[in-house]
């Protein structure tokens, strides 16, 4: 089934982690792969450690999206294509597909949206598939057999507190 993690608050990776976990502790396969982040937070530390996880981070990394130049916003673009065929391709040899951060690859179109779409319907049925991100596009709602939104209260951010390692990362 394919399961949607969204919104603008904190849980929507720990969520798709937990999933990891317990299906790893099933002694199923899973494929963590993440998109606009360097594979530096702890739990692709942790979880590259399991035996059952494989944890995938895309070969370059600039930050945040809005603060990319046209240059690197089209570099983004050309690996992401190319890095989502890849787990496409590989994803046969998982019971558990996450792709973290996909949602704001959909959204910025720095993916082939038909070619995720047509995975989405194909593979769903045949492995358990984890999006997540900040906005799903109402296309991307409509394939989800489970859809949670994460939804921002308070956070300390919004008083200046940085992201603290263990925490946010």
């Amino acid at each position: 089934m394919i399961h949607i993690y969204y919104g603008d608050g904190k849980g929507k990776t720990t969520a798709a982690c937990g999933l990891a976990l317990r299906m790893a502790g099933h002694g199923k396969r899973v494929l963590f792969a993440q998109f606009f982040k360097d594979g530096s937070s702890g739990e692709i530390a942790a979880m590259s450690a399991l035996p059952n996880i494989v944890t995938r981070c895309p070969p370059i990394h600039y930050g945040r999206y809005k603060t990319l130049t046209d240059a690197q916003r089209a570099q983004i673009s050309e690996c992401y294509r190319a890095y989502l065929t890849e787990l496409i391709r590989d994803s046969e040899n998982f019971d558990l597909v996450v792709l973290d951060e996909l949602i704001s690859a959909y959204s910025y179109s720095c993916i082939d949206r038909r070619e995720l779409t047509d995975f989405l319907r194909v593979q769903g049925s045949r492995r358990e598939l984890v999006l997540t991100g900040r906005a799903p596009a109402p296309e991307l709602l409509a394939l989800a057999d489970y859809a949670t939104e994460m939804r921002k209260e308070k956070h300390p951010f919004d008083n200046g507190t940085a992201a603290r390692a263990g925490v946010e990362y």
